[in-house]
């Protein structure tokens, strides 16, 4: 062994346990967190306030919602481009179902979701029996449910606002001072991880993600499973769209568009390969935070929508340089 090597082992053999066990992509999404954070406060004396923050986390839980349903797809080697007009649709299915009255609200963020999972079984039958590439069944039936919508509404914003109980899980308050939107992401976040660490279905997306014929020849449904991901992103992505309904007390076009890239950015900031396999789900969170920050900082420089696409677009290709030439194991 070298001596070179033998100073690395020696520096990590003195590091904590818990850095010598984290991924150091988790570990540089944090770091970056940091930087973020302490550029933010030279910028502004407000930038570190708990109630600046608070309002930060609340604006990041939907963007967590859905890079929570982005990650299970990414993780398996396939990519989920359908999530804008997902997002639209579930809510303006929502709101939609609100306008029936009292039993419409009650049952407005079930329809929502629903519809999601609905385009979601759609894809993932495209993707694990039809053997339709991720990237042009997704793509294909984002168009499709932008048509739909469009027809719904006569290309207009629909005329049926969120119901109080979406408002009130967007914007308001069950426990003081923290918003029932980090609450609604913290709860998706625990089922994330007891999906990944505790369940066979989170063992198979990580087998499949590392080799889909290894997985099938030891047992796995590996079509079941590529199927259920698809469902459970659409979902989810659906899910946010409810939320981001809530939050500006109404459905409207296109209000999907700009969570695209960022949660695919998300996704990979947080050190998940794009090839599949690899990633953990606290790296996810660490670059829903770290997007949203930089998210903040642009518009607080007045950068233009164009100008912020360039920069996700930028920060995905660097990542992908950085923890995706090595591919999983196959």
């Amino acid at each position: 062994m070298s001596e070179t090597s033998e100073s690395r082992l020696s520096i990590k053999a003195r590091l904590p346990v818990f850095l010598r066990r984290a991924d150091p992509a988790v570990l540089t999404a944090f770091g970056c967190i940091f930087l973020l954070l302490l550029l933010g406060s030279l910028y502004s004396s407000n930038f570190l306030s708990p109630d600046y923050l608070l309002q930060q986390l609340k604006v990041a839980s939907f963007l967590g919602v859905v890079a929570a349903g982005m990650m299970v797809v990414i993780l398996l080697g396939h990519i989920d481009l359908s999530v804008p007009w997902v997002m639209t649709m579930g809510a303006m299915m929502a709101c939609a179902a609100a306008g029936f009255g009292e039993i419409g609200a009650a049952v407005a963020i079930p329809v929502g979701v629903l519809s999601g999972m609905a385009f979601g079984l759609l894809n993932g039958l495209g993707v694990a029996y039809l053997r339709i590439p991720s990237m042009i069944v997704t793509l294909a039936s984002n168009v499709v449910a932008q048509g739909l919508m469009v027809v719904y509404t006569g290309g207009f914003s629909p005329q049926d606002s969120a119901p109080n109980a979406i408002r009130w899980l967007a914007t308001g308050a069950l426990l003081p001072g923290v918003p029932n939107a980090i609450l609604v992401w913290s709860g998706v976040s625990a089922a994330m991880v007891f999906l990944f660490t505790r369940t066979a279905f989170g063992r198979a997306v990580y087998g499949i993600g590392n080799s889909e014929r290894a997985a099938f020849l030891s047992g796995v449904g590996t079509r079941r499973v590529v199927m259920i991901a698809f469902v459970v992103s659409g979902g989810l992505s659906a899910f946010g769209g409810v939320l981001l309904a809530g939050y500006a007390s109404k459905a409207a076009q296109a209000m999907g568009d700009p969570y695209l890239l960022p949660s695919i950015a998300a996704v990979v900031l947080g050190g998940t390969s794009i090839l599949g396999g690899r990633g953990s789900y606290f790296g996810t969170v660490a670059g829903v935070i770290l997007i949203t920050l930089l998210q903040s900082i642009l518009s607080v420089m007045q950068m233009p929508e164009a100008g912020r696409q360039i920069v996700y677009g930028v920060v995905i290709i660097v990542m992908l340089l950085l923890y995706g030439r090595a591919p999983p194991s196959r």
